[in-house]
């Protein structure tokens, strides 16, 4: 598993306490969402904006004993909202200035949720079920697949990789027939990859802008790729320069007529090591065939960074800044996990990314023959 950095939501109490209600509108263009509740008992549920790193509190209504609750206020555009008992019982929707009706059994919103005039909310609801079925046979795929390839069944593996790509093509499948909608925008937000899936992502932009160009969604995807245009495969690498551990500097430019594996990793990252070994056989395999690597590591600490680099036996250049998740060429790369592969050709153009394993092994050898 990738090593990410992770924005920490606020805590329910904390969202609670910084609640800020969105009342009734006074010009005519208002929501309202009309509730009942199966199994409920008397109390309180919770309405969440979803704002950019976490969900803001916004209102509060209480609930009747019959099960019923109301909540009244004004959006500036349909926007992703959860309502919840708590944090973990909740049910996402797109909130809209338009009378909505919602149904749903209390000891589960988020699996029993029933809207009415509110498509996108059933849209979303679609949208989460697939996604949640496929998590469950993802794990499955994957924990078969390692098997496989443990047991050096490689084209079994092969067959359960195909399976796990025809899951995450089906979700991209629901995303492109939505694109009028911001649940589609943003499934492409949040389920795709734009780093290993640029061209997809790119064409539902296309899409959005033409549909829902003032979406905050839209918006936001249109600024996340922006800064990835640069790196897209296809693109020629950006150039950078960094010190190396003798003390001088070496360019990525000066690997041109090679096939360049920029890999980014670094000394306390579990899986980067786990996998050293692996790319030090692939690296002695292709070495003179026309093939180099490139290392960036995201070490602070020179010391930590020059023993891993002896203990794994890499050979190959490497660089660092020593600056983190803040070095120059993860930014510029936009790198937030590791370890990363970035495959390039001859001429420094980007003809892949995040490979690993088998199948990094077998594109290298694709190319060098």
């Amino acid at each position: 598993m990738n090593l990410r950095k992770y924005v920490v939501l606020a805590s329910a109490a904390a969202l609670m306490a910084g609640c800020q209600g969105n009342k009734t509108a006074t010009n005519g263009s208002a929501y309202t969402i009309e509730g009942k509740l199966q199994n409920a008992t008397p109390g309180q549920i919770f309405l969440f904006e979803l704002g950019e790193q976490q969900f803001i509190a916004r209102d509060t209504a209480d609930i009747s004993q019959d099960g019923t609750f109301t909540f009244q206020g004004e959006v500036t555009e349909p926007t992703l909202y959860r309502l919840g008992l708590d944090q973990q019982n909740a049910m996402m929707m797109v909130l809209e200035n338009k009378a909505i009706k919602v149904e749903a059994d209390a000891r589960d919103l988020n699996a029993t949720a029933k809207f009415e005039n509110s498509e996108d909310s059933e849209l979303f609801q679609q949208m989460n079920k697939m996604v949640t079925e496929n998590r469950q046979k993802e794990m499955e795929l994957s924990e078969q697949f390692n098997r496989a390839m443990s047991e050096g069944k490689a084209e079994e593996a092969e067959g359960y990789r195909q399976q796990y790509l025809a899951l995450q093509k089906g979700v991209k499948d629901f995303i492109a027939k939505h694109p009028s909608s911001i649940v589609s925008a943003f499934g492409t937000l949040s389920l795709v990859n734009p780093q290993l899936d640029f061209a997809f992502a790119d064409s539902m932009l296309a899409l959005y802008t033409q549909h829902i160009p003032e979406s905050k969604y839209t918006k936001t995807l249109e600024e996340r790729l922006s800064s990835l245009r640069t790196t897209a495969i296809g693109s020629v690498a950006p150039d950078f320069k960094l010190p190396t551990p003798e003390g001088g500097e070496i360019a990525l430019s000066s690997l041109r007529g090679k096939y360049v594996l920029i890999d980014f990793w670094a000394s306390w990252c579990a899986p980067c090591r786990k996998e050293n070994p692996n790319v030090v056989k692939m690296y002695n395999k292709y070495k003179d065939q026309g093939f180099e690597i490139f290392g960036v590591s995201l070490d602070q600490s020179r010391e930590k960074w020059l023993k891993a680099i002896a203990d794994d036996k890499l050979t190959w250049p490497q660089v660092s800044d020593l600056k983190g998740w803040e070095s120059s060429a993860a930014q510029l790369y936009q790198v937030d996990a590791i370890p990363q592969t970035i495959l390039l050709d001859k001429e420094g153009k980007i003809i892949a990314k995040g490979l690993r394993g088998e199948e990094l092994e077998a594109k290298i050898a694709s190319l060098v023959q």
